[in-house]
């Protein structure tokens, strides 16, 4: 776009100090010409670093039966390398269970990658392959998104390597509930068309730099698609790295968001109008062993409100795990409180 000097309004030449810059007006295809620059850049920048994940599960026989497979099914996702030395981000989803994983470059080079951990619960996961020649791609920071900026996904739909399409940022600060059942904040929604095998895929700005980890889309909607900020797999994947898992802290109870009376609150001096409901108290359970009991409403945890399911897994934290705490519960419509000890999350453990 190209700046022009204005002239002062009696024709002559502004003085030093008096210079007015304007900007030009362009014209339709220059601004098609520009729009498609910035996504041919974007796609040229973070190409080479995507990747087709071919993963290969083992079925018991009556699995083998019922698809009629033998005893291995395929499946297909994407990721994208994000160290020279090999680390690769993809979806919890695509790697789960994998009993082999084949990962194919852009340049044609397979290599059989290591599943060196994944999250579940935020539908992460890292693998490695070791190989020369990497081109890392370049990871930005998520909070600096704005609704409306351009964005592009990267990743291989059905198996078409390096699918490329364009959108913009829909929304921000989005929750997706995970397959595990926790709530995955700080979620992209965006319209870059996604479809089966851009899991685990790149979510880009115009710079080239990863913004997200594309994940999911929602059926039968269209441009209705959203990824896992950046800021979140970055954590994640040093955890897993280090660790091979993320640890949380559960209680072990199974429960549903339910509202309060409003004679229950006022009695009880509650902070909050509704609470979890407990369901079921899973046995041999922190929760069994504190002595809670279906009918239950958990209203408080470790002196802190508990509105829902939601806000009860924010606070069962890593740093919770094995730390004694105390749960308030309505019992018969009185409030009561006792003291817990969460364990280690099932989806943290090693299967």
């Amino acid at each position: 776009m190209e700046a022009v000097l204005e002239r002062i309004s009696d024709g002559t030449p502004a003085q030093a100090g008096q210079a007015v810059f304007s900007a030009a007006p362009l014209s339709d295809d220059e601004l098609l010409d520009a729009y498609s620059r910035a996504v041919i850049t974007a796609a040229e920048r973070v190409s080479a670093s995507v990747l087709n994940l071919e993963v290969h599960h083992s079925l018991d026989g009556a699995q083998a039966a019922e698809r009629r497979f033998p005893q291995q099914a395929r499946g297909n996702g994407s990721g994208f390398i994000f160290t020279p030395d090999g680390f690769i981000l993809t979806n919890s989803h695509v790697v789960h269970k994998a009993s082999r994983i084949e990962v194919t470059l852009t340049d044609g080079r397979r290599f059989q990658a290591d599943l060196v951990g994944d999250d579940p619960e935020t539908d992460l996961a890292v693998v490695r392959i070791e190989a020369a020649n990497l081109v890392p791609a370049s990871l930005g920071d998520s909070q600096k998104l704005r609704v409306g900026q351009l964005v592009i996904a990267i990743g291989n739909p059905y198996g078409f390597q390096c699918t490329v399409t364009a959108g913009v940022v829909s929304a921000l600060g989005r929750s997706l509930r995970s397959r595990s059942g926790r709530l995955i904040s700080h979620v992209i929604q965006t319209d870059a068309a996604l479809n089966p095998g851009n899991s685990g895929g790149p979510l880009v700005t115009s710079q080239g730099q990863v913004v997200g980890v594309n994940t999911a889309v929602i059926l039968p909607a269209q441009g209705i698609c959203f990824a896992i900020a950046i800021n979140t797999a970055k954590f994640v994947a040093a955890r897993l790295i280090r660790d091979g898992k993320i640890r949380r802290s559960y209680i072990g109870v199974a429960g549903q968001d339910v509202p309060i009376q409003r004679r229950v609150v006022r009695l009880n001096g509650l902070g909050v109008e509704s609470g979890v409901l407990v369901a079921s108290v899973e046995a041999q359970s922190p929760a069994e062993k504190a002595g809670l009991l279906e009918g239950d409403v958990i209203v408080g945890y470790d002196d802190r409100p508990v509105e829902g399911i939601d806000s009860l897994h924010q606070l069962l934290t890593e740093e919770k795990v094995g730390v004694k705490a105390f749960v308030t519960v309505i019992r018969r419509g009185e409030k009561r409180t006792f003291p817990i000890v969460p364990q280690e999350s099932k989806a943290g453990r090693d299967e």
